[in-house]
């Protein structure tokens, strides 16, 4: 069971996590091209499931983060996103989740629709961190996992 929910996670590879999707008929709009917001959707799997496995593979990382921080949990503050090409029913997209910059209450990161080697969707998202409903600095230890993939996808680390 533990293998299949890897599986359905996605995996983090050199600093990056990958999540693939499959494009369903409820995903496309009345021309079978995908509808816009899917990919926010798609993009809001990536991001949680990118978090996902930091807590899978880092258990006691996540504990401690709640006793530092009761209750937290990430919001989307801010999204750029530029849509370069479409996608259509039975493509099966990569959703790539990158950190940018880990910083203070807040995380940037990258994210790319590819199909293959083809370039769908690409947006720049500022997640928030909070706890009992207020923005709160990152706990270290959380930072520090986030810096890491940073690291090993050779993005250039900086810190507040």
């Amino acid at each position: 069971m533990a293998h299949l929910i890897n599986a359905l996670d996605g995996e983090i590879r050199d600093g990056r996590h990958h999540q693939q999707v499959r494009v369903y008929y409820e995903d496309t709009d009345f021309s079978g091209i995908v509808y816009h917001a899917s990919y926010l959707r798609f993009m809001e799997r990536g991001r949680t499931n990118y978090l996902r496995l930091i807590g899978a593979d880092h258990r006691a990382l996540f504990e401690q983060t709640e006793k530092e921080a009761p209750g937290f949990s990430f919001v989307v503050r801010h999204m750029d996103i530029h849509f370069s090409k479409p996608a259509f029913m039975d493509d099966v997209l990569d959703i790539v989740t990158t950190p940018e910059e880990v910083k203070g209450a807040s995380v940037m990161l990258n994210q790319k629709v590819m199909r293959g080697e083809d370039l769908i969707v690409e947006a720049h998202v500022q997640v928030a961190f909070i706890s009992r409903g207020r923005a709160r600095p990152i706990p270290k230890p959380l930072r520090i996992a986030m810096q890491a993939d940073q690291e090993a996808g050779g993005v250039a680390t900086r810190s507040a």
